[in-house]
């Protein structure tokens, strides 16, 4: 059975940057935002990792509470940390991150996932934004999915 750890002992794990979305915020602009606001590193959006959903969790306000872990490009390497948010803040190695105790289940895992993308390529994992017209006009929505290959984006019947 795995042990329950107390949130004093939360405090210094390891973890990925995150936070809360502004109202109208897209996944990704929260994502680039949030790591900009915690480490100093500007960066752009490329894909959704993984979704968690929990219920009753303390800290949801009462809510159902999703995780939404984006993979981004970073323009800087040069870590300019808040110390509001974070004891420390460094790069890691992938490898050393997967063997870290001090860190959260959902963050080896995904640290697991990256190796699997840097391997066997990011198109084994990434679920892909795309832009498409709403139903209402002038309006857009982002539909996230594994790509499609470009013979099946211009599909018109079937042969």
């Amino acid at each position: 059975m795995p042990r329950i750890k107390s949130e004093s002992q939360l405090k210094n794990m390891w973890k990925f940057p995150g936070g809360l979305s502004e109202p109208g915020e897209d996944l990704g602009d929260t994502a680039v935002r949030e790591v900009f606001e915690e480490t100093g590193i500007k960066s752009e959006f490329r894909s959704l990792l993984s979704i968690r959903q929990q219920h009753s969790s303390p800290g949801a306000f009462g809510k159902s509470d999703m995780y939404i872990i984006c993979r981004l490009k970073p323009y800087s390497f040069t870590i300019n940390f808040c110390q509001h948010e974070c004891v420390r803040c460094e790069w890691m190695d992938l490898s050393d991150l997967v063997k870290t105790e001090n860190t959260t289940p959902i963050t080896r895992r995904v640290a697991r996932l990256l190796l699997y993308g840097y391997k066997e390529g990011f198109d084994k994992i990434d679920l892909t934004m795309e832009e498409l017209p709403a139903i209402y006009t002038g309006l857009f929505y982002k539909l996230y999915h594994k790509a499609l290959p470009e013979n099946y984006k211009a599909m018109r019947g079937i042969n």
